[in-house]
């Protein structure tokens, strides 16, 4: 969901394991050369969905491991929802739209929050949403309060649990403060 932290996360996550970030949403902001919001204002949403789409794949062909981070809206399309779901380990950030609205309620970046009643709206993609992230992911962390730092922790130890991560790759950074 749009708020849930997945790049906050991410980038954390990467340094900590020493892997590449991606954003899928910051690659199409490069390749456009513009703001996702602009994009959408002058093209509508399926275009935009379209070349999210592009961008996912690309991501995920990409060589060598990486954390990635997508939009929120971008499980919308099945082909994203199989291509995650096959070629990564997908880890769901869940929040309820309450936890999500005060943590969005003064930004103005975000296109499908540009609206009179934003909370409605964030009910409404939750309920579009949650069963779609819960079909995608692997993991589901639920994030309603924890810090950045401590999502990045339970994301790891869920990883390494799984047997997915190895603990001395991340044993030296993990419940270390941030730097």
């Amino acid at each position: 969901m749009p708020g849930g932290g997945k790049s906050s996360v991410g980038k954390q996550m990467a340094r900590q394991i020493g892997v590449p970030f991606f954003d899928s949403d910051h690659e199409i902001e490069r390749r456009i050369g513009s703001s996702i919001r602009q994009f959408f204002d002058q093209h509508g949403e399926e275009p935009f969905r379209d070349l999210e789409s592009e961008v996912i794949a690309e991501l995920l062909a990409r060589p060598g491991e990486a954390v990635l981070a997508t939009g929120g809206g971008a499980v919308l399309r099945e082909r994203n929802r199989e291509l995650l779901h096959a070629g990564a380990t997908v880890l769901y950030l869940r929040a309820t739209p309450e936890d999500l609205f005060r943590r969005l309620r003064h930004d103005t970046t975000r296109p499908m929050l540009q609206v009179r009643d934003p909370l409605a709206r964030l009910r409404e993609l939750h309920q579009q949403r949650d069963p779609l992230y819960r079909r995608c992911a692997h993991y589901v962390l639920e994030c309603a309060r924890p810090s950045v730092h401590g999502l990045v922790n339970m994301a790891l130890m869920q990883l390494e649990l799984a047997g997915l991560l190895d603990p001395t790759r991340v044993a030296a950074t993990v419940g270390a403060e941030p730097h």
